[in-house]
């Protein structure tokens, strides 16, 4: 009989200590998913009626995340919930509404020009920029949310974006670069603001009990370098990651990087940072299976399949490479599946599906 690929395959019971288990490089009972998010059709998918309901409530997203609306209201992350449970993962990305560093940036387009949307150009606008309170930021939804978490799964709280990532929107990448030389101390500023409100955001988060674990979410560069020099990234970028590290760990969890783009030049300071988990990988920088076996001592090993694989490959093939990873990783521990960065609505929901029942087809 042909295998129906968009089948959804039961998931059984959520249980948060798998994820602890990999992410401590430890054997997991069973083959454990993690993603960073997927997509309204898959949520609606995995959770139906979720959509609508939200539409008819008026929840249009309140947040935006890499050129993304993500609502980040109770409603929508209860409903986000059941489809992460149902989907089997042990968790639900969580973004914390009531904070996010203004910038005139347009989210109405699929891309989105990284030298765009630059809010502070002199020291005259770094003064007046609304500079958002990590205080005030809408932590009540974490206790909201416990309520609702189906048994056996926690929280994982993300942000809105990251260190580099936000100072580049605020000032815009070019001019960022001429800055380095220009106006170094007008840029160490803008990081300094940037990195420490961040900080204290996750500080607050990590403690919540609900919340499980956190994502520092903070794209680095591109397929062969770092978005600045590696000397550059450890004097401005890698010492905020280092604190909002340690403060998560303060609270007894652990915290995951995502971060996209080559990294090869600063594993190093990757692991001197003490990062849990790193996530987001890609065939042309460095295939999943390869950084497994070249980093799974280091930390542990999340997602990997890569975008245009999953994207052109047929779901048979998809599937294959899944139960591979699984096979390959299975007596070391240290790893789950999943894609190599998100489930963007492009990606074919047969090929997404045909990934998870590498995993669901042995609970």
């Amino acid at each position: 009989m042909a295998i129906n690929w968009n089948e959804i395959l039961p998931a059984g019971q959520p249980d948060f200590n798998n994820v602890l288990a990999v992410l401590r490089k430890e054997k997991p009972e069973r083959p454990t998913l993690f993603e960073f998010f997927l997509n309204e059709r898959l949520y609606e998918k995995l959770a139906p009626g979720s959509q609508t309901l939200l539409q008819e409530k008026g929840d249009d997203g309140s947040d935006k995340v890499d050129g993304l609306a993500f609502s980040t209201s109770v409603l929508a992350q209860t409903l986000r919930m059941a489809a992460y449970q149902r989907a089997g993962y042990d968790y639900t990305s969580v973004l914390i509404p009531g904070f996010r560093f203004p910038s005139k940036r347009g989210y109405d387009t699929r891309t989105v020009s990284i030298n765009e949307g630059g809010v502070i150009q002199d020291w005259e606008s770094y003064e007046t920029y609304q500079w958002p309170d990590p205080e005030k930021a809408d932590y009540a939804v974490l206790n909201a949310l416990a309520q609702e978490l189906p048994a056996g799964m926690k929280l994982i709280v993300y942000g809105p974006g990251g260190v580099l990532e936000n100072v580049i929107e605020i000032v815009g990448y070019q001019t960022l670069c001429y800055w380095l030389a220009d106006a170094p101390e007008l840029v160490e500023a803008i990081f300094n603001q940037v990195g420490s409100r961040l900080v204290r955001y996750y500080q607050i988060a990590s403690a919540y009990p609900g919340v499980g674990a956190c994502i520092s979410n903070d794209d680095w560069g591109f397929k062969t370098q770092t978005m600045f020099s590696p000397h550059q990234m450890r004097r401005l970028v890698f010492p905020w990651h280092k604190e909002i590290v340690t403060a998560v760990h303060a609270a007894g969890k652990p915290v995951i990087l995502h971060s996209c783009g080559h990294f090869g030049r600063i594993i190093d300071d990757l692991v001197g940072m003490g990062y849990d988990g790193r996530h987001s990988y890609e065939d042309a920088i460095l295939p999943v299976e390869q950084a497994y076996d070249l980093y799974r001592d280091k930390f542990a090993i999340l997602g990997g399949i890569d975008i245009d694989f999953i994207c052109q490959s047929t779901p048979d093939q998809v599937y294959r490479r899944a139960k591979r990873l699984l096979e390959q990783t299975s007596a070391r521990g240290g790893y789950a599946l999943g894609t190599g960065n998100s489930v963007p609505d492009y990606v074919p929901d047969e090929n997404y599906f045909a990934m998870l029942r590498a995993a669901l087809e042995t609970r």
